[in-house]
């Protein structure tokens, strides 16, 4: 114990823990999580290949049991847990995993569902035949080799591959202080590249990815934007974006519904864990719309089939799972790897140029390996060639040689006829088949021959049936070709640009047996691809009924008809339905829905659910967070996007919108129109939200304070009691208003006599309006328009914006539109312009699309024409107008079999008064 304690010395526990760590660490790094760049292999996995070779489970060999395996990999070369060496099998035996298979195998090795392989004890493997391009050579001395373990077996440091397995495969791992994710890319991509930064070495980056655009993952998918690539390649770290691919089809069985199809994942995602999350998210209703879903995968492919409900857009569900599901992830490439023994971080040139730099390597020790057996079976057959030349003597030596050995001895002695081989070895040169090692004592030497001990062994090994005259031809023949050999390998070493062609032809020659096609598709747009990017730009009829009920169409599925036809029914309603507000606008254009309790939501178009003429669409409370009672009185669209590059950044909207609470704005006198009222206008500061009440209030509040959206919504102006937003437009703040009450009076004001407020401010009077009178209609009036009023019962007329004087906001305005039993209430009025069309909608879901010339042109004070041809129970309960019509054919068929009637009305001359006609008491 004394002479034990003598050794034990003292040391300080800190620098003891930085060195233990800094060996751990190194040893982490070195021998077990990082690849090295020239084979794309961590130690775990060289060694398995290794194994495989030595056990001659080659690919065209029976299949071995993988415990087999494991074990000489565990006994000889890699002493760790089985389990971790057989996960390493594993893997490189999934398709799933590995871009190209280095293992065969044979019975379960797992799926992408996550299921586990069969034990050891079931599998069988074998390598892959790819793996084999990664063995090749060797055997001759192409590379360094190592002690195992224990220093009982010697194992490759590297493997002599002809293929840039870092790349193709990729690699992961974590080390201590530092990790890798290498993705996986096309063998015949990564082949291009070498060969062209073999052919000129001063490419670039950027030049380089003309050939290898990008990762290719076995599982396929979509890399969504290249701005992760590129900047990967350049530094060797970046993030790309995977997502699943995936189909919309219209379900064959379901009238308007549709199904998302998913055939590719994004890399490593786990096929059974990700639709469990969509079926969680659905159950938590965080994803709206989906009624089914199954796994239809089998051994033909991949087929995961998500059923929508009813009118749902299936752009808008799949963006959705994109963004709360894995089938939208992030690869986070992270280059590092092991060059000359050290971690190093490589962009896409630098893993190229390891790679070549390899190559070169290997194929020069190979030749010189090839080189050096070549001269020693050059040599051996010259000593043949003696002994045949001299074939009596030779016999006669041996058969009077006691002893082997003696014989070699006299063979080795004796100086031999040469002029059989001098000409052979002139032919080649005198050093040509001459080892490099050979004592200058063998060979020829004045005339004579001097076999080596090699030779002399050869001589005594031969067969007597090579001393026939055929076989004499044979060695000639022989030592010609290995003359040949020998010139060849020289030019190799001697000349680089035939080294280099070499290797080019060994790349090429691998990239026609191995390379196939790209299965990862890589799109040039950005991950942030919003739901819009996804839908087509189209304008579409977005319609709500008074029950509560949206949906959009295509504007084209309307055809244009004359006035007074039937039209085709635009939704199916319940009898107490009907639709209560239409609009056509851009589909990708945002909407501003204003409520009843004066609230403004914000929608896009394409987020209202697409539907058949008769369907009644779904229930707004599905699509915004209403309150009981409250209902949308009026939509209005806008470009969100542009309006939120105006307002600019956080401080200057706050400052903005403080200045407006504040009321100011800059007034100016003008001269009064025709006695009425001054007018007050506002120089133009901006675009304004204009908005009227039921109960006659307006209120102009700047656009930007709508840009910030809000899912529980917005106030957009206080109201009293019982009363309603009925109307609401974009203005600039120097137009003029009409407000329209539905006793068919109008009132025309400038929109400067309406001071700027405040989104919670309540508003100004715009229009008095008498005991049950309320405001149907709100328009800003455009230079030349005509204004196109409609009643209860169907009739109409246009009417020039001359005809309407201009008064001061507040008063009871003047007549519009006759009201009496046969027209009955005023419903609506818009602004219209020649050639443009109309749409008129009933309570009972009808819906025509007309053209505004066929309209007769009145006064103010007449009754109009019939518009619509309405049943004796049904009204109508609205109008809108479409911005672009298309042409009008009279005998164009419609869906259905329909064809275009030309309904126009005559109207009794002593229904319609004159335009000079003045009905007393006319204000």
């Amino acid at each position: 114990m004394g002479e034990l304690a003598k050794e034990i010395l003292p040391v300080n526990i800190e620098d003891e823990l930085k060195q233990s760590y800094l060996d751990y660490a190194m040893s982490v790094i070195v021998g077990r999580a990082l690849p090295d760049a020239r084979d794309g292999l961590k130690p775990v996995h060289r060694r398995v290949l290794f194994a495989m070779s030595e056990l001659n489970n080659d690919w065209n060999k029976p299949y071995k049991k993988s415990a087999r395996v494991v074990g000489d990999v565990i006994g000889k070369y890699h002493p760790h847990g089985d389990t971790a060496v057989y996960d390493t099998i594993v893997r490189m035996a999934q398709p799933f995993s590995l871009r190209y298979m280095l293992v065969d195998g044979q019975g379960n090795f797992g799926s992408v569902d996550g299921d586990n392989a069969a034990a050891m004890r079931y599998t069988e493997v074998r390598m892959s035949k790819l793996a084999h391009e990664l063995l090749a050579d060797l055997d001759k001395e192409t590379v360094d080799w190592v002690p195992n373990y224990d220093g009982t077996e010697q194992i490759p440091a590297v493997m002599p591959t002809k293929i840039p397995n870092l790349l193709v495969n990729g690699s992961s791992g974590i080390a201590v202080g530092m990790a890798t994710n290498i993705p996986p890319h096309n063998l015949s991509e990564v082949i291009d590249g070498c060969l062209a930064l073999m052919d000129n070495g001063e490419l670039t980056v950027d030049e380089l990815m003309q050939y290898i655009p990008g990762p290719d993952f076995p599982t396929a998918g979509i890399i969504n934007g290249r701005a992760g690539i590129i900047e990967a390649y350049r530094t060797g770290r970046g993030r790309i974006y995977i997502r699943a691919r995936a189909e919309i089809e219209d379900m064959e069985k379901g009238g308007n519904r549709q199904q998302i199809i998913v055939t590719e994942l994004p890399y490593q995602l786990n096929k059974a864990r990700l639709i469990e999350k969509i079926a969680e998210l659905v159950k938590e209703k965080k994803l709206e719309g989906i009624t089914e879903l199954r796994d239809e995968s089998d051994k033909d492919g991949m087929r995961v089939v998500i059923e929508l409900r009813r009118g749902e857009v299936g752009e808008v569900v799949l963006n959705n799972l994109y963004a709360q599901t894995q089938m939208q992830s992030v690869f986070g490439i992270n280059v590092v790897a092991l060059v000359d023994g050290q971690p190093r971080t490589m962009n896409l040139k630098d893993m190229l140029e390891v790679f070549i730099r390899h190559r070169r390597e290997v194929v020069t020790r190979r030749t010189v390996y090839e080189l050096r057996k070549a001269r020693e079976r050059g040599h051996i057959l010259e000593g043949q060639a003696v002994a045949l030349s001299n074939i009596d003597p030779v016999i006669e030596l041996i058969k009077n040689s006691p002893t082997p050995g003696e014989a070699k001895d006299r063979l080795i002695a004796t100086a031999w006829e040469s002029s059989a081989v001098e000409a052979m070895v002139e032919r080649a040169g005198a050093d040509s088949c001459r080892p490099e090692d050979l004592d200058p004592q063998y060979g020829l030497r004045e005339g004579k021959y001097y076999l080596s001990p090699e030779q002399a062994q050869a001589i005594l090994e031969l067969r007597l049936h090579r001393l026939t005259g055929l076989e004499h031809e044979k060695l000639l023949s022989e030592y010609q070709e290995i003359l040949t050999l020998i010139g060849e390998l020289i030019r190799i070493l001697t000349n680089p640009e035939r080294l280099m062609e070499v290797i080019r032809e060994e790349l090429e020659k691998v990239k026609a047996e191995f390379g196939d096609a790209r299965r990862t598709e890589i799109v040039a747009s950005q991950v942030d691809l919003t739901i819009a990017d996804l839908i087509t730009e189209e304008e579409r009829v977005v319609t709500i009924s008074h029950g509560g009920y949206a949906k959009s169409q295509p504007l084209a599925s309307y055809q244009a008809q004359r006035r007074g036809g039937r039209g085709k029914s635009a939704t199916g309603v319940k009898d107490e339905d009907y639709i209560e507000h239409l609009l056509v606008a851009n589909s990708h254009a945002t909407l501003l829905l204003f409520s009843s309790k004066g609230k403004v939501y914000w929608l896009k178009t394409f987020e209202i659910p697409e539907a058949s003429r008769t369907a009644r669409g779904r229930p707004l409370v599905n699509l915004l967070p209403l309150d009981e009672g409250e209902r949308i009185t009026a939509m209005l669209q806008i470009d969100l996007e542009a309006l939120q590059r105006e307002a600019g950044d956080e401080d200057d909207l706050e400052e903005a919108e403080g200045a407006v609470l504040e009321g100011e704005i800059v007034e100016q006198e003008v001269e009064e129109v025709e006695g009425d009222t001054p007018e007050l206008v506002a120089e133009p500061t901006g675009a304004y939200i204009f908005m009227a009440t039921a109960f006659g209030t307006v209120k102009k509040t700047p656009l930007v304070q709508f840009s910030k959206p809000r899912s529980s919504g917005l106030i957009a102006l206080r109201l009293d009691e019982g009363d309603t937003l009925i109307a609401a437009a974009i203005t600039d703040g120097a137009k003029e208003v009409m407000l329209f009450s539905s006793a068919g009076k109008v009132i025309r004001f400038a929109e400067s006599m309406v001071r700027i407020m405040g989104r919670t401010a309540r508003g100004v009077r715009g229009m008095r309006l008498a005991k049950e009178q309320q405001l149907i209609s709100m328009l800003i009036p455009e230079t030349g328009a005509q204004i196109l009023t409609a009643s209860e019962r169907g009739f109409g007329k246009r009417t020039g914006l001359g005809k309407f004087p201009r008064r001061g906001r507040g008063g009871q305005g003047v007549i519009a539109m006759v009201i009496n039993e046969r027209n009955g209430k005023l419903v609506g009025a818009i602004q219209v312009q020649d050639g443009e069309e109309i749409m008129l909608i009933s309570d009972q879901g009808t819906l025509v699309r007309t053209r505004v010339d066929e309209v007769s042109s009145s006064g103010r004070n007449t009754q109009g024409v019939t518009l619509i041809k309405l049943a004796k129970d049904e009204t109508l309960v609205g109008l809108e107008r479409v911005q672009e019509p298309s042409g009008v054919d009279e005998d164009e068929e419609l869906e259905d079999g329909e064809v275009a009637v030309d309904a126009t009305v005559e109207t009794p001359v002593d229904d319609v008064q004159q335009d000079d006609a003045q009905p007393a008491g006319e204000e």
